[in-house]
Formats: structure tokens, C-alpha cells, sequence
């Protein structure tokens, strides 16, 4: 018995992805990743300088955290009632640095769950845009401007609590060139040279949006110059393109800064 309990031990230990056990809503295993994070060196260390682990629920709006819970029902319980994609919490690393998570739960020993935390945190805009009713226009592959205007304060927010600014680039095709029956494969061939997470949209027949989150102004104008260059490299005798790009200064507006972009 003992051989199997250190290999699951092993098992759990070689996965990025934090693993808890739970007995009877105590922790009775952390892993090596869940250990790292929180600068312990065992479970039986974070059980004694962190105290009950709901503290260590962000308690912000967009996430699962202790005040969330039913009454009379376990964090476990509660969160389980919850569609899967918004089975999502939040940690502060050793260097309180905000970190989204996914959670998967496992209950089919008795009186334990095994709990799986994904961390999502590169993919947090990404999951802002996972919805049933995401509006992507049919042309372009793109999102379309009435979807992004209604999710930018979420976008807004994701940057606050990610620490981040937000950059926008506007790129002007030619006419002749957005109305090509190959600007679908111009989008979908754009997108391999953007983050998974950066958002392109369509903004009207001639122009695309693409916003996109960075640390800070040094990095913001970084991609301002791989977006030349690739915008360069797609350049043909039909596609010819005009690129603007701005960013977050002291904390614009989604709205402001895309205003002042198409006023420039």
C-alpha cells in the first residue's frame, strides 16, 4: 500500500498543475507545484503558515472566492453548482502576483476530493471571450465591433487585475483588398502571428482592431514593430495597409483610446 501511495505521490508531483487533496475538508496532500507557488516545502508546512485555505481566495467579483459560498455548504459544493467555465479562482503568488485557475474536482473516494487547479492566467482574456453567444463576423473570421464593445470593461478589468495596460492597433486595408473573397485566409493567416489571447476585430469594412494586453510602454512598442513587420511581409500589389497604434497611459478607456486612434 505504501509503494502505491508514493507513487501516486510521484505521479502528482511531475504534473504543472496544482493537485489538493482533501480529507473531510482538510488538506491532506499538496504537490510539488502547489508547494512552489506558495514557497512551502510540504503540506504540512502550508497547513501551518496559511491557515484555512479559503484565505487564499482573490476575493474579486470575477472570481470564486469565500464569499460565493452557500450556507451550511463547502467551498467544494458551492463552486460545484457552478457551469465549468466559471469554475475559476484566483491566487497571489509569493510575489503577489495575481494568478487565475481552473478548477476540476474528483470526488469518487469518500469523504475526499481531489482537486485539480489549471492555471489560466495567460488564457484569461480568452475565457472572457468563450461565450455561447460570441459574435464573430462570417467575412473575416474576426470578431465583430458590436461584440468587443460589449466585453471591453471586462477587458478593462482583466487588465487591472492582471496588472497589465492595454494596447490597440488599427490597421487600414485597402479597399480593394477587404472585400477580396481571401480575407478570411488573410485574417486566419494574421492570427498565427498574434498571441492566442490578443483579440482581432473587425471595426468596418476597411479596418481591423487588434487589442491586445502587455506589461508596460517598453513592450507595447515592441509589438508595435512586429506588427510592421508582418504587416510588411503580407504586403502584395492589391493589400496595401495603413497601421496605428496606441496605448494605455494613465489608465484610458477602451473607448478613449479608440477615439483618439481614429482621430490621428
Amino acid at each position: 500500500m505504501s509503494t502505491i501511495l508514493d507513487l501516486a505521490i510521484n505521479i502528482a508531483n511531475m504534473q504543472k498543475d496544482f493537485i489538493v487533496v482533501f480529507e473531510n475538508n482538510v488538506i491532506v496532500l499538496t504537490n510539488d507545484a502547489f508547494n512552489k507557488f506558495f514557497g512551502v516545502s510540504s503540506t504540512e508546512q502550508y497547513n501551518r503558515d496559511f491557515g484555512d485555505f479559503l484565505n487564499n481566495f482573490v476575493p474579486h467579483p470575477s472570481y470564486f472566492n469565500a464569499q460565493n459560498i452557500n450556507t451550511d455548504e463547502t467551498w467544494v459544493e458551492s463552486i460545484l453548482q457552478l457551469d465549468e467555465i466559471d469554475r475559476v479562482v484566483s491566487f497571489l503568488s509569493q510575489t503577489y502576483e495575481p494568478h487565475a485557475f481552473s478548477v476540476s474536482i474528483n470526488s469518487n473516494v469518500q469523504n475526499m476530493q481531489i482537486v485539480t487547479f489549471e492555471d489560466i492566467t495567460q488564457s484569461l482574456i480568452k475565457r472572457i471571450m468563450i461565450e455561447n453567444n460570441t459574435s464573430i463576423d462570417k467575412k473575416t473570421g474576426a470578431y465583430t465591433k458590436q461584440y468587443f464593445l460589449q466585453i471591453n470593461k471586462s477587458y478593462e478589468e482583466a487588465a487591472i487585475f492582471n496588472e497589465k495596460i492595454i494596447g490597440l492597433a488599427l490597421v487600414d486595408i485597402s479597399e480593394n483588398y477587404i472585400n477580396h473573397e481571401d480575407t478570411k485566409a488573410f485574417v486566419l493567416n494574421f492570427k498565427k502571428f498574434i498571441r492566442q489571447d490578443d483579440m482581432l476585430v473587425k471595426w468596418s469594412d476597411t479596418k481591423l482592431l487588434l487589442a491586445y494586453l502587455v506589461d508596460d510602454t517598453q513592450k507595447a512598442e515592441l509589438v508595435t514593430i512586429k506588427l510592421q513587420k508582418i504587416l510588411k511581409d503580407f504586403s502584395t500589389a492589391d493589400f496595401r495597409y495603413k497601421l496605428k497604434t496606441i496605448h494605455q497611459k494613465n489608465a484610458e478607456k477602451i473607448n478613449t483610446l479608440i477615439s483618439t486612434l481614429l482621430d490621428t
